[in-house]
């Protein structure tokens, strides 16, 4: 934007209009690096999620379920933990609210103020992506977080994913090696079993709608962007995704669907108590946003 002056570009930037590699830039220090894309919007893009937008699931002593809102990080960035309050404010992340919503519960209870001293300290056990919505645990105890990650790694507990894709793909288990670069800079698969980790998820379609279809995605492992990637990889990108639009060395795919973000939601969650081993298990439906767009698919196929 050649002529732009600095205090122009600073009222766009503030007025929510930039995006980096498709999520909201507000922070006019951040540094950008060889490959992202930076997107200028003709109109505001929608705020960040604020401690409001969390919602606290189930509490004790032991550990935290929560549900996450679509576009908030889980953990903040090693790069980012040097930042001051009012930067990190600009966009806070999971890991920040809840030590605070768990404060403000205690003081209410108790009827005194919210001290800076006593806000708790948690153990991150696992995280979901920045745009994908829905549940997750956080450990309070590192003991707590030991046996929760056991859980993960022995595949006992339950992790389910609603996704919504264009296409009608079958029901099927995916197996494959992920590595971190597929030639392009990106994750994906490789055929060379001798490297990379072990990928598997268990997809159901659960219904189709005009051209596009629901799916149920169980996880059995849990690597990075692991859906995204086997769901693209197949063919059938998850709408809203700008990162993984189609398998590797194809044109990306391109998205008809109008999706308002990432259309990935962490629906079910099923593990047992660290400390009691009594059951739990809580689901959370597709949010408002995802619910609209699958009505607008619905009547789009009617159309």
């Amino acid at each position: 934007m050649p002529g732009t002056s600095w205090s122009e570009a600073r009222k766009i930037l503030h007025g929510r209009r930039v995006a980096i590699n498709g999520a909201l830039c507000l922070d006019e220090a951040r540094r950008l690096t060889p490959g992202e894309t930076v997107t200028l919007a003709d109109r505001a893009l929608p705020p960040p999620p604020r401690d409001e937008d969390v919602a606290i699931r189930f509490i004790d002593g032991s550990l935290v379920v929560v549900e996450k809102p679509s576009g908030m990080l889980t953990l903040r960035r090693l790069s980012e933990q040097g930042w001051t309050a009012q930067r990190r404010g600009l966009q806070p992340t999971l890991d920040e609210v809840i030590p605070r919503l768990i404060a403000q519960h205690a003081a209410h209870k108790t009827g005194s103020r919210v001290k800076r001293s006593r806000i708790p300290r948690l153990y991150p056990v696992h995280r979901i992506d920045r745009d994908t919505s829905g549940l997750l645990v956080i450990a309070r105890s590192d003991e707590a977080r030991q046996i929760l990650i056991s859980q993960f790694a022995e595949h006992k507990a339950v992790r389910t994913y609603l996704a919504i894709v264009p296409g009608h793909p079958k029901s099927q288990t995916i197996c494959t090696q992920l590595i971190r670069d597929r030639g392009d800079g990106l994750r994906g698969s490789t055929s060379d079993a001798s490297i990379g980790q072990q990928a598997v998820t268990h997809i159901k379609n659960l219904r189709k709608i005009g051209a596009y279809s629901e799916l149920e995605c169980r996880l059995e492992t849990g690597r990075t962007n692991q859906i995204r990637i086997h769901l693209a990889e197949m063919g059938h990108p998850v709408c809203g995704d700008v990162k993984y639009r189609g398998p590797f060395g194809e044109p990306p795919r391109e998205d008809a669907s109008g999706s308002p973000r990432l259309a990935l939601h962490a629906t079910r969650l099923q593990l047992a108590h660290p400390e009691t081993g009594e059951t739990l298990d809580y689901e959370s439906p597709w949010p408002s946003d995802m619910q609209r767009l699958l009505e607008r698919l619905a009547a789009k196929g009617e159309t």
